[in-house]
């Protein structure tokens, strides 16, 4: 692997520090004032119901987005004093699991996994074949290399992407949703990986999910995101013996309580007879 410059370590051991964050589209809040901190060789589980900006905190968190205001600090560095080629170098010490996988069809499994590694590095291709078919192993499938993306279960596919997002060796592995559409084996086998490559790596995990059960079976930490603020962070221990009722609704799953089953709307009989 190509060695790159070591980063300035945050502050307390914190792998990724936000504050005050504030973001907005077309006068539409989404996020109003969000507090993070992630700590480093932790598995942390951003939750909470859907529409709540959970995608949109990730893609703040990987520069993809700038906030409307506030401070997002990765690896010790701000990510809004980042010149573009800064957040790229940035960006190779993070892997990213997104939802569904996101493989490229016309690539086989080892391909889709060398990708990152033909892209940003020169690696001769008898090391870059260690290194993928290694990665490759760490998920179980080193026998589907030769495999295409529609040969794949949806458990497998999401696996190799896993190796993707591994291959380059980062420190911040970023899933979003990492459950979505699984059963209960490819389930277990997803979360299984999440808390063992992040031990016997040494990664900093953030696990974006709404599987409440699921993700908190191995997380570290969790926070709960809700009207645009982290309303509840803690062990998962701590967020499931809450005595908030947001709280309690959101973790319990329960139909009634301080979110809504209704989105908001006038009178029936006033909207019925607008539609006349």
């Amino acid at each position: 692997m190509t060695q790159q410059a070591a980063a300035p370590e945050a502050p307390a051991g914190l792998a990724v520090r936000v504050r005050d964050l504030h973001y907005a589209v077309n006068g539409r809040t989404i996020l109003a004032g969000v507090d993070l901190d992630v700590r480093r060789r932790s598995v942390t589980a951003i939750m909470g119901p859907s529409g709540t900006g959970k995608t949109t905190l990730l893609r703040l968190l990987t520069g993809q987005l700038r906030p409307t205001r506030g401070q997002v600090e990765v690896d010790g560095q701000d990510l809004s004093r980042l010149s573009r080629t800064g957040l790229f170098a940035l960006r190779r010490r993070m892997g990213m699991l997104f939802q569904q996988g996101a493989l490229l069809t016309d690539l086989d499994v080892y391909e889709n996994v060398a990708f990152p590694l033909r892209e940003h590095t020169r690696l001769p291709e008898r090391l870059l074949r260690h290194v993928v078919l290694t990665k490759l192993q760490a998920v179980g499938l080193r026998g589907a290399w030769r495999l295409t993306p529609a040969e794949l279960s949806g458990g497998m596919a999401r696996r190799v992407a896993l190796a993707r997002a591994i291959v380059m060796d980062p420190r911040l592995l970023i899933y979003d949703e990492p459950f979505v559409g699984l059963d209960p084996v490819s389930l277990g086998v997803v979360l299984r990986l999440i808390r063992r490559l992040n031990d016997a790596l040494g990664l900093t995990s953030i696990v974006v999910s709404h599987d409440v059960r699921e993700i908190t079976a191995v997380a570290d930490h969790c926070c709960l995101l809700s009207g645009g603020r982290i309303i509840a962070a803690g062990p998962p221990r701590a967020l499931q013996a809450s005595d908030s009722a947001e709280v309690r609704q959101f973790v319990r799953g329960e139909p009634d309580g301080p979110v809504p089953f209704h989105y908001p709307a006038p009178d029936y009989a006033v909207q019925a007879a607008a539609v006349r």
